[in-house]
């Protein structure tokens, strides 16, 4: 399964015009060079600088240097990448990443726009994925770690390399005479995906020879289960209906409520339960024999209550602004639901609801 890197760029079929994300490290220099030669003219480069360190001018410079050379049009775009309270440093800068990303790719809407984003990724970063994933007890949708290509915000999104290890992308941008900048967070062993990278990966290399190629399989069987599972939760939401109804989604076997109660919050409300959050939901439905049963259960980002036969969620974080930049809210003066309780949160405040299911 693992490519070598000319073969994985002989494969390489996007649509073009294509932007390839540059970083200034060796995967994305090698992409954007590569890309560059088999595309003349139809390839330009983005860049972000997350504004989290000094040495982040340093990336931008050798960015605007290799563009240069290339003949290869260059967009920046500076970010204020810090994590929100509660967030992790790398959440922070990947959401800030893929949102400037598609921003830049968005800026030309003519005849020239931007049809495709490539993206340097590959084989070890495939492993260390799957690897966190595991180490979170993830399920298989976790586990399936990252697609080759995907579509979002109008964009067709590519992994080209991989299936393309490491050390085969840097002896190949060795072998073409070009340099690369090397971020020094990367030697930080306080983020996880580091210590996997520094630690673990040697040792599986030693271990077990062939990991790339075990661990990319798992996640390729994970993402096929993945695809199986949303497909059954999309016929088994359609029929308890949205919002469920309580009696519909208590005839489902524990497994089948289970996920389709996952992707209804997830795709009706924007917020994912944990995996004790979700057995407590599922307790309470259980035990949902009477009219007078209440549920009332904080599920991710909202709560998750009981209105008459049906069950709602609310979660203003999926909400747009109303006319005054504030989220639109239920009356506090409303009677609560059957079985229910009034719509407010536990300091009171009200919450809205999230608004209708949308398709992936």
């Amino acid at each position: 399964m693992t490519q070598a890197f000319d073969a994985a760029i002989a494969a390489f079929a996007p649509r073009l015009p294509l932007a390839v994300a540059l970083s200034g490290g060796a995967d994305s220099s090698a992409l954007l060079l590569a890309c560059a030669r088999r595309f003349p003219g139809q390839v330009q480069a983005l860049h972000v600088h997350h504004g989290l360190q000094a040495a982040g001018d340093d990336f931008e410079r050798h960015c605007r240097a290799l563009c240069d050379r290339l003949r290869v049009p260059l967009a920046v775009r500076h970010v204020d990448a810090r994590p929100a309270p509660g967030q992790s440093p790398e959440d922070a800068a990947r959401q800030a990443r893929y949102r400037s990303l598609a921003a830049l790719a968005h800026v030309d809407t003519g005849p020239a726009a931007i049809k495709s984003v490539a993206i340097a990724q590959h084989a070890e970063d495939q492993a260390e994925t799957v690897l966190l994933a595991l180490s979170r007890g993830a399920g298989v949708a976790g586990l399936a770690a990252m697609p080759m290509h995907w579509q979002r915000a109008g964009l067709d999104w590519h992994r080209p390399l991989l299936r393309v290890a490491c050390a085969e992308v840097r002896a190949w941008l060795q072998a073409q005479g070009e340099g690369w900048v090397e971020d020094p967070t990367n030697q930080d062993q306080r983020y996880t995906r580091n210590r996997i990278r520094a630690r673990l990966l040697p040792a599986w290399a030693e271990t077990f020879p062939h990991f790339r190629d075990a661990l990319a399989r798992s996640a390729a069987h994970a993402a096929q289960a993945d695809e199986l599972l949303r497909e059954l939760a999309q016929a088994d939401l359609a029929a308890v209906g949205t919002p469920p109804r309580i009696d519909a989604l208590r005839a489902l076997s524990h497994a089948r409520q289970a996920n389709v109660l996952r992707h209804w919050l997830k795709t009706c409300h924007g917020t994912t339960p944990s995996a004790a959050q979700l057995a407590e939901l599922q307790s309470q439905l259980a035990a949902c024999t009477t009219r007078g049963h209440r549920i009332r259960i904080k599920v991710g980002q909202g709560l998750v209550v009981r209105e008459g036969v049906l069950l709602g969620c609310y979660n203003s974080a999926v909400l747009p602004p109303g006319p005054a930049g504030a989220m639109p809210a239920l009356r506090h003066d409303a009677a609560p639901p059957v079985g229910g309780s009034g719509r407010q949160s536990a300091g009171g405040a009200p919450l809205a609801r999230g608004k209708g299911c949308k398709p992936e």
